[in-house]
Order: structure tokens, then C-alpha cells, then sequence
């Protein structure tokens, strides 16, 4: 089981001024976590690409750049490209790019995205959304299979026998299609032959099994190999040296995180009760103990058989220290405890 982090680079609050970093500073901290991750024997880590003041991450490829000057072993991926509103070409170039200096560690995740800043931003409309990430995807992959591209569409200009470069040394990149849950999602990413990756950030996870099951079903049936057919799944997260004291440190970072949201789009904060719901045992908030954690990411592996799992930790301006020792202990703590079990070398963690 890959186990790893991934964030849209929210700005920490000092804990002792009060005050929020500032959005190049929220860049220089992801950095930090990103270094971290990788030296605590994490697997993976995704930035997911946002456009906002409170989440400005908007760049991920140039930050995992910088990421694999600083690290060995960790994948580094985006978590998601908003693909709807890129240049497919110019998404594969700079992950290929981050791809030769990291010797072959970069990932893309492609999908809608859960918002829609980039569309304004980018002089793109809303009523081509279908329309921009069908045609996106498959130019992506197109330019993925082969240095020489020929591709046409409504999109944008055509292509005819167009050199792409830099090339990966595997030859082609590792592409995952990232969803929220739509059954659409599921058949489209077996029909392309594609491993996917869920953000499941309510609700219980363990429902997400038929839509894995779904995935599966139509890869199988579209020849895809079965080392390939993979799933993984993002999670909201936090780890602390307790469980009362985890979802204690993390309930206002939620709150606050989710205030600021429902605010956007229309629904109301959530109260403390819907939170220790959620943070429950089959919750989809994975907050709590190193024990819990794991004790809850072997339970959703056997409901779904996901291979991967990454956690968003830095919600409502977390302070930079409190993700650190998060991230430490997801990989000092949790990792070996589900790697021992899924291994059979010994019995299932028990949460406190």
C-alpha cells in the first residue's frame, strides 16, 4: 500500500502572531513538506492545482521541479491538473520535464477539478466543460503515446506530425484521471485503460466500492492488464500523537476550511457533531491516532482493494509545525503499521 499526502497549498497561520502566510511563502512551505515526506519514507505526494488567495497553488508542476532537486524516492504528481483549462501539450512537457529531473518519479492526475476559478481566468466557458475535458483527455494522450502527434478537434488549433519533447526515459508518463465519484468516471477511465485515483471528502468511503467494482468490471472488459488496473484515494486527514488530541487540533482548521467554502457555494458550516461523525471509524475524515489511521486504511482496503492512499491535511490554515508532525507520523507511524499487516507479519493495529 502506497501511503502519501497531498495539498492545494493553504496558507499556515502563525500560531503565535496569528498571522497568515503569504501566498510565496505557502509555496516555499509546501517545498518543506514535500522534503519531508519523502525523508519519512512517504510514497507519494500530489498537489492539487487551485487558483485562489486561500489556495494558491496554481503551479504544481514548477513546485515538484523544484521538489525533485530535494528528494529520492517520493512520487511527485499533480493532484489534480484541471485539464479542462491547460494546454494538454504543455501539461505533458512540464510533467516530463519534472519527470527527467526527479529520474522518472512524475505522475499526472487529470480531471475537471472540484472548482471553477481557472475557467474565467483562462477565457474558457462553463457551457464547454464536457466538451473541453473529453477532447483535453484525449489529446494528452495522444501526445503521451508518441513524440510525433497528429490530432484534431473544436478545442483548440489542430496538430499534424508535431514533435512533442522532452520525452520521459520510460518512454511515456504515468496518467491517472482523477474523479469525485461520478459512475461516468469510473467506465470512462476503464474504456481509456487508465488507473483512478477518487477524492472522497464526505460521506463513508466504503460506498465507493461498487464504483470500483464498476472500474474494474469495465477495464477487465477492455483488455486492460491487470497490473495496471489500480485505484487509489484521496482523503481530508490529520494525525496526532492521541485521537481525542488529532481531532481536537483539527476540528477548527475543518470548520474554518468549510466555513469559507460553504460560503461560496451555498451550504452551511458543518457543526461538531457532523465532524466526530465523520472523523468516526467510518467516516470519511481520516483524523485521529497513527493506530486509528491505519486500523481505518486497512478497513477501506478491504472493501475497495485500493493500492494507494493520500491524505489533504493543511485545511483552514493549519500551522506549518502541526503538518510537519502530521506528515512525520503518517510516515513513521502509520506506514510501517499497514504494511506490516497487509504483509501478514503481524495482527491489525488497534485504535485509541
Amino acid at each position: 500500500m502506497e501511503l502519501g499526502v497531498y495539498s492545494f497549498g493553504s496558507l499556515a497561520r502563525d500560531p503565535l502572531s496569528g498571522e497568515l502566510a503569504s501566498t510565496a511563502q505557502a509555496t516555499r512551505n509546501l517545498l518543506e513538506a514535500i522534503r519531508l515526506a519523502d525523508e519519512v519514507g512517504l510514497d507519494y505526494f500530489g498537489i492539487g492545482e487551485h487558483h485562489t488567495h486561500e489556495m494558491p497553488a496554481s503551479a504544481a508542476a514548477t513546485i515538484l521541479a523544484a521538489a525533485a532537486s530535494v528528494t529520492e524516492n517520493i512520487t511527485l504528481a499533480s493532484a489534480v491538473t484541471v485539464l479542462s483549462t491547460d494546454d494538454p501539450v504543455r501539461v505533458f512537457q512540464q510533467f516530463a520535464t519534472v519527470d527527467a529531473l526527479s529520474n522518472g518519479r512524475a505522475e499526472i492526475t487529470a480531471g475537471r477539478g472540484s472548482s471553477t476559478e481557472s475557467f474565467p481566468l483562462f477565457g474558457y466557458s462553463l457551457s464547454d466543460y464536457d466538451k473541453l475535458y473529453a477532447e483535453k483527455l484525449e489529446l494528452l494522450l495522444a501526445v503521451n503515446a508518441d513524440e510525433r502527434v497528429t490530432w484534431s478537434g473544436s478545442t483548440r488549433p489542430a496538430l499534424t506530425d508535431a514533435v512533442v519533447v522532452p520525452r520521459p526515459d520510460a518512454g511515456s508518463l504515468p496518467i491517472w484521471l482523477g474523479t469525485g465519484g461520478n459512475p461516468s468516471s469510473s467506465v470512462r477511465a476503464g474504456l481509456l485503460g487508465l488507473p483512478i485515483s477518487y477524492g472522497i471528502i464526505g460521506g463513508q468511503p466504503a460506498r465507493f466500492a461498487p464504483l470500483t467494482e464498476l472500474y474494474r468490471n469495465t477495464a477487465r472488459a477492455n483488455g486492460m492488464a491487470e497490473v495496471d488496473i489500480k485505484v487509489a484515494v484521496g482523503s481530508p486527514g490529520y494525525i496526532g500523537e492521541s485521537g481525542a488530541v488529532a481531532r481536537d487540533e483539527f476540528w477548527p482548521q475543518w470548520h474554518n476550511s468549510m466555513s469559507t467554502i460553504g460560503e461560496q457555494r451555498g451550504f452551511a458550516a458543518p457543526s461538531r457533531l457532523s465532524y466526530d461523525r465523520d472523523t468516526s471509524a467510518r467516516g470519511a475524515l481520516y483524523v485521529g491516532s497513527p493506530e486509528e489511521i491505519a486500523e481505518r486504511i486497512l478497513d477501506l482496503h478491504g472493501a475497495i482493494g485500493h493500492m494507494r492512499h493520500f491524505f489533504q491535511m493543511d485545511f483552514g490554515n493549519l500551522p506549518q509545525a502541526q503538518l510537519l508532525r502530521s506528515i512525520e507520523l503518517l510516515g513513521t507511524r502509520v506506514k510501517p503499521l499497514v504494511d506490516a499487516a497487509l504483509a501478514g507479519s503481524s495482527p491489525r493495529p488497534e485504535g485509541n
